[in-house]
């Protein structure tokens, strides 16, 4: 396939706000949650403008030969609005997923686009829990006690690693760039209830199964690198970057401004996909996520 820009799926969870909408165009419905930006995922699939599905339109040589080691087209970059507070969740890893759920298991990166004031993100625990003190949180609601609370500013990032228990506070615009999974297990809801009014489910024995009990601890990456692990590499760029991976798709994801993506007009909330082997080059005032999966040796 060619360069080409893709429409992405959106989704109108009951916490979502209008943010999505109104700055950048996406979704049909009074509330837009997520924006699938880059989706393999038949939960919710990507579509090029020439109107096909990205796994239909991207061959094997278009994904790249990092991808060959995957069961699974391995990564997903999706757009979040918090309006309301995410449930407290946990994601199991490739191994438990892969026996249990038949599925991948959920690695993530969140890039904060925008915070409102006082707006924050829960990671791991404020100290070393044992399960039985999770079990027992849990059961009486009070679970967020022992969470790490982290307030949230432009341009910070976190790289959260399967296992880590978690949740996304009200007022976050995020970036996020996780593995090709839309595997949650929910531990703690608020008590909210759904549109069919009865209390969202939750996966409690399973969350227990896959948690890590440790204190969260920031990982560190190479200058210029938001996050990297064997299914994403991820950074921010702009106007004058220029690139060609042979042995990879890379994503981009307009977050602010206006410019080109090799002559082709991109603006803010816009998503292109480059196939493995064509060069590109970033021009204008754009500030762009860029995405690929890494060779192994990186």
């Amino acid at each position: 396939m060619q360069i080409e820009k893709l429409i992405p799926a959106t989704k109108d969870y009951l916490w979502g706000g209008t943010e999505l909408k109104t700055r950048y165009g996406l979704g049909n419905t009074p509330k837009v949650a997520e924006a699938w930006m880059l989706s393999f995922h038949p939960d919710g699939e990507s579509v090029t403008e020439s109107g096909l599905p990205i796994g239909k339109a991207a061959s094997h040589a278009d994904r790249g030969s990092a991808c060959e080691s995957f069961p699974f087209f391995p990564s997903m970059v999706k757009l979040i609005d918090a309006a309301d507070n995410l449930s407290v969740q946990v994601h199991p890893s490739d191994e438990y997923a892969l026996r249990n759920e038949g599925q991948l298991g959920k690695t993530e990166m969140w890039y904060i686009v925008d915070a409102a004031e006082g707006a924050g993100i829960y990671l791991g625990f404020v100290r070393n829990i044992t399960a039985d003190e999770y079990a027992y949180a849990i059961k009486n609601g009070n679970l967020t006690e022992l969470l790490r609370f982290i307030p949230v500013k432009k341009g910070d990032c976190y790289f959260i690693p399967s296992g880590t228990v978690h949740a996304i506070g009200k007022g976050c615009l995020i970036a996020e760039v996780q593995q090709n999974s839309n595997l949650t297990y929910r531990v703690f809801d608020y008590n909210r209830v759904g549109a069919d009014g009865k209390p969202r489910a939750l996966h409690i024995d399973k969350a227990l199964a896959v948690s890590d009990l440790h204190v969260y601890e920031p990982k560190r990456f190479a200058s210029g690198v938001l996050a990297s692990c064997p299914y994403f590499t991820t950074r921010i760029v702009g106007g004058g970057t220029s690139g060609c991976r042979d042995y990879s798709y890379t994503s981009l994801v307009a977050l602010e401004g206006k410019g080109t993506v090799c002559d082709m007009s991109v603006q803010a909330g816009e998503s292109v996909f480059v196939p493995a082997g064509k060069p590109y080059t970033i021009k204008g005032n754009l500030t762009v996520l860029e995405t690929y999966t890494p060779q192994k040796t990186e």
